[in-house]
């Protein structure tokens, strides 16, 4: 029996699982580490911790297991994207990692505005030009911090960071390179014109290497502090976004997966980068060669979820803690006595502002619709169909130019039937929910790893690894009232933002 462990580099931590070539999880260890967050909008962590990390949850787990390190056919990655780690010739990081949060990098992203328009910079990178982004993040680098700059060799996000460690080469894989929003969608190499425009040197950028890549096998000095066998095979993975596209079973054009935390996306499979005209979804490289992961992804589902309640529902969660239960449970059945469409309120989940599909930061949340006759219940009602409705244009977009009729839902917010049922009748969808609810990324780098050493044929691996356990159709009068809502929900949101403009001072 062949194994492969999946290393999960997220910003909370390191999760690493182990998986038979039968699609079995053996088991999994996690490894807790920090980041610092300051000046309003950074955010950053030391990559010594991703790699020790790496070294004890690997030896963890082949002790927790039993499994001979000699049977451990690939390691292999899924990792926190958008990310900008300046390493030196030896690899040696220069600097703490700027991560994915933060958002210094603003002036960096008006400087590429003055040279492109959002639309164009969009159709080529299928992204917004935005702070986020490892581009803006090393121009950030350069004009601040010029010393560094000028030594760095290389830019490179966290799982590249541990694949260097473990084989000691220097590359990258599309999913996350198309993080740094610079690269070409349709060559899948660096874009020429984009990175003229930021004035990096191009040199600093890695090579882009399939995400089923063999990176190299693992150096004498790395099976030392990580207790692999030296020469086990490291493949590239992929970034976490994009694993979970492919351990969500989202490996073919139309298959379409939806996570629902405290953010929450939907995202599919297109064998062509989707651009929307009006740029509600962006699109990554897939892992799968010659595919595309189309995506959109709002700020505050679960959370606004949490925010219910931990501020709304506060008997049910003191209720439920007697009782020894999950709150949710409690409001859920509140949920069950309230209608489609909640009496006539509407909740915009707009908590954190918004990303897709509104794209507007002062966006705020708000209930509307408030009568007296509203009881309670319909406002928590409101609360899950308005992440539903939000989260459906999103769908909607998707629809454009995908065939779409059953979602595999994944995260925490999968566990409750009442909103997996909302969601099957808001997008008129079959809804799928996996055995495993927490596991996707973990098995997207997996299967990615048993692709490239030859384990598995092709990706169609991942369906050894779901197992199905509930599937709710869509009810076909709760569909056709979900309309107006849908049209009432849009034309609230429409109608306030000249109320968000003012209220940002704009």
């Amino acid at each position: 029996m062949k194994y492969i462990i999946a290393h999960d580099l997220g910003t909370s931590g390191n999760k690493a699982t182990l998986f038979s070539e039968e699609g079995r999880l053996v088991g999994s260890t996690v490894y807790a580490y920090g980041c610092h967050y300051f000046n309003d909008n950074w955010a950053e962590q030391d990559p010594a911790d991703w790699w020790k990390s790496i070294c004890d949850t690997t030896k963890g787990l082949i002790a927790k297991t039993g499994v001979d390190k000699r049977d451990i056919a690939a390691v292999s990655f899924s990792g926190q994207m958008m990310g900008c780690l300046c390493v030196d010739r030896q690899g040696n990081p220069l600097r703490p990692s700027i991560i994915w949060a933060d958002q210094r990098a603003q002036a960096q992203q008006n400087a590429i505005g003055e040279h492109i328009s959002l639309n164009d910079y969009y159709h080529i990178v299928g992204h917004r030009n935005a702070a986020s982004y490892g581009l803006q993040k090393l121009m950030w680098v350069r004009d601040n911090e010029p010393d560094i700059y000028k030594n760095t060799y290389k830019t490179l996000n966290a799982k590249d960071y541990i694949v260097f460690k473990l084989t000691g080469k220097f590359f990258t894989e599309p999913s996350d390179a198309s993080s740094n929003a610079c690269v070409d969608l349709k060559t899948l190499s660096w874009s020429e014109k984009i990175v003229e425009i930021s004035g990096i040197d191009p040199d600093k950028l890695p090579e882009i290497v399939p995400s089923t890549h063999v990176a190299g096998g693992v150096t004498r000095e790395a099976a030392e502090a990580t207790g692999l066998a030296e020469g086990t095979p490291v493949v590239m993975g992929g970034g976490d976004g994009v694993c979970a596209n492919v351990g969500a079973g989202s490996v073919k054009p139309g298959q379409t997966f939806s996570y629902v935390g405290s953010s929450s996306w939907i995202a599919s499979t297109s064998a062509e980068p989707v651009f929307d005209d009006q740029m509600r979804t962006v699109t990554w490289a897939h892992i799968v060669p010659g595919m595309y992961a189309p995506n959109g992804t709002m700020q505050s589902a679960g959370g606004s979820y949490a925010w219910l309640k931990n501020q709304v529902c506060r008997y049910e969660a003191a209720e439920a803690e007697k009782r020894g239960i999950s709150a949710y449970d409690l409001i859920n059945a509140e949920i069950e006595q309230s209608p489609v469409g909640a009496n006539g309120v509407i909740f915009l989940p707009y908590l954190l502002g918004e990303r897709a599909p509104r794209w507007n930061p002062d966006a705020k949340a708000a209930f509307l619709g408030l009568k007296m006759e509203n009881e309670r219940r319909d406002m928590l009602r409101s609360v899950l169909e308005g992440v539903t409705m939000n989260l459906g244009i999103i769908l909607e977009v998707l629809r454009q130019y995908l065939t779409i009729d059953e979602i595999l839902v994944i995260g925490g917010g999968a566990k409750g039937p009442v909103w997996r049922q909302m969601m099957a009748d808001v997008y008129n969808a079959r809804i799928k929910v996996p055995v495993l609810l927490e596991e996707a990324t973990s098995m997207g780098a997996a299967v990615t790893g048993g692709v490239g050493v030859g384990l598995f044929r092709d990706f169609d691996a991942i369906e050894r690894f779901i197992e199905i356990s509930s599937v709710q159709e869509p009810d076909p009068e709760a569909v056709k009232a979900y309309g107006p809502v849908k049209e009432m929900f849009e034309l609230c949101y429409q109608s306030l933002l000249p109320v968000y403009r003012k209220m940002a001072g704009k």
